[in-house]
C-alpha cells in the first residue's frame, strides 16, 4: 500500500526568538528599549515568523493606545466634542491618555506581553465606568456618549480575547494552532493502535465526537459538538498508516473544519508500556480571534485533546472511562482507588459510553 507523509505536522511548539533580555514588566521604557522594539519588530516583519499572530494583535494593541493617548493629551478639546463629554472634562480625558500611553509602552516593551495586555484590560474597564458616569453630567451628549461606549466596548472584548490568547500560550501562525499531546499507556503499541485505528471508537474517549463513519477505504464522515451546543461535521481522510506505528489524517477540502494530526505508537522507556503522541493542526475560524471566542464556549483544542489522551489511557488500561460524577465526594477520577487498582493489570477494552 502506497501511502504519504502528512505535510507541516510539527511534533513540537516552539517559541524561535524568545529575547535574552529581561525587561520588568511596567517599568519606564527607555530610548534604548524603544529602539530595540523598533529593530526587533522591523526583524520580524520580513516574514520568518518569529511572532505568533496572538504577539502581532498585542503589539498592534500597544501602538495602538500609544497613539490615541497621544490624541487624547494632545486635543482633549475636540476629543470632548466627538465622544459627547462635556469640555470640562478635559482633564479627565488627558489622564485617560496617560493611562494609554503607559499600557501601550508596557506591551510592546514586553516579549511576553500578556500582563501588560491585562492591564489594558483593566484600563478598558475603568475607561467604560468613566463614561457611564458622564451620562448623568449636564451638558453631556449622550449620544455621541452611546456611541463611545460602543467603541470603547468593542476594544475591550478584543483586548480581553488577546489577553486570554497569551496567557493560555497559543502559538498561531499563518492562521494555524499546532498542538501536541503525550502519555505514556500501559499497554503494547499493536493494542493501542488496533484501537485507535477503527474511527468508530472514537466516541468512546473522545468527549465532544458524537460519531465516525467509515466512508471508504481511508475516508471517514465525522460529527461533533461544537461552541454553544452547534454540531459541526466534516470529512477526513487517513494520509499515511505504518501498522502499530502511526496514523495520520487530515479534513478534506472545503470541509467547514480545516485540521490535520497524526497520533505516534512509540515503545516507552524502560518497557513501561507505550508513549502516544498526538500532534495536531487546527485552523479556527477567523484565526486567533476564533480561537479565542471557541475557548469561550469550552472548546480549547490543547485541553480538549489531553482530556481525551487521559480517557483512551483509562479505556485502554481499564476498560471504561473512570470518572467520580454522581459521587458526593472523591478523588478526581484519574486517581480514584478503581483507577489506582485497575492500572495494576489489564484487560481487554470495553467501552461504558462516554463522559
Amino acid at each position: 500500500m502506497t501511502t504519504r507523509s502528512l505535510q507541516g505536522t510539527s511534533p513540537k511548539t516552539t517559541r524561535p526568538g524568545k529575547s535574552s533580555s529581561k525587561t520588568q514588566e511596567g517599568s519606564p521604557a527607555t530610548g534604548q528599549q524603544l529602539g530595540a522594539v523598533s529593530d526587533r519588530l522591523s526583524e520580524n516583519g520580513n516574514g520568518n515568523g518569529s511572532l505568533t499572530q496572538e504577539e502581532q494583535l498585542a503589539y498592534g494593541l500597544g501602538w495602538f493606545g500609544i497613539g490615541l493617548g497621544l490624541t487624547e493629551l494632545m486635543m482633549p478639546r475636540r476629543l470632548a466634542h466627538a465622544t459627547g463629554l462635556p469640555i470640562r472634562h478635559r482633564g479627565l480625558i488627558r489622564i485617560m491618555g496617560l493611562r494609554e500611553i503607559a499600557s501601550g509602552l508596557g506591551i510592546i516593551t514586553q516579549r511576553r506581553p500578556a500582563g501588560a495586555v491585562w492591564s489594558r484590560v483593566a484600563g478598558d474597564v475603568i475607561d467604560l465606568a468613566c463614561l457611564g458616569v458622564a451620562f448623568t453630567s449636564a451638558g453631556a451628549d449622550r449620544k455621541k456618549l452611546a456611541a463611545a461606549v460602543t467603541a470603547v466596548a468593542g476594544a475591550t472584548a478584543l483586548d480581553l480575547l488577546c489577553a486570554q490568547q497569551l496567557t493560555r500560550d497559543v502559538v498561531t501562525r499563518n492562521g494555524t494552532i499546532a498542538v501536541t499531546v503525550s502519555l505514556i499507556i500501559d499497554r503494547s503499541p499493536g493494542d493501542l493502535y488496533s484501537y485507535w485505528h477503527d474511527f468508530t471508537n472514537f466516541p468512546s474517549f473522545m468527549k465532544h465526537v458524537i460519531s465516525v463513519q467509515v466512508t471508504g477505504e481511508r475516508r471517514s464522515h465525522w460529527v461533533v459538538t461544537g461552541p454553544a451546543g452547534s454540531t459541526v461535521e466534516w470529512d477526513a481522510e487517513v494520509t499515511e498508516d505504518s501498522a502499530d506505528t502511526l496514523i495520520a489524517w487530515r479534513t478534506l477540502e472545503g470541509s467547514d473544519v480545516d485540521h490535520r494530526g497524526q497520533v505516534r505508537f512509540e515503545p516507552a522507556p524502560g518497557k513501561r508500556g507505550t508513549l502516544v503522541t498526538v500532534d495536531l493542526q487546527y485552523r479556527p475560524p477567523a484565526g486567533t480571534l476564533g480561537s479565542a471566542i471557541a475557548t469561550w464556549f469550552g472548546q480549547n483544542p490543547e485541553h480538549s485533546m489531553k482530556m481525551d489522551l487521559r480517557r483512551f489511557k483509562q479505556v485502554m488500561e481499564t476498560g471504561e472511562v473512570i470518572t467520580t460524577e454522581g459521587q458526593p465526594a472523591g478523588r478526581q477520577g484519574s486517581t480514584s482507588w478503581k483507577y489506582d487498582r485497575a492500572v495494576r493489570g489489564s484487560g481487554t477494552p470495553r467501552t461504558r459510553g462516554r463522559t
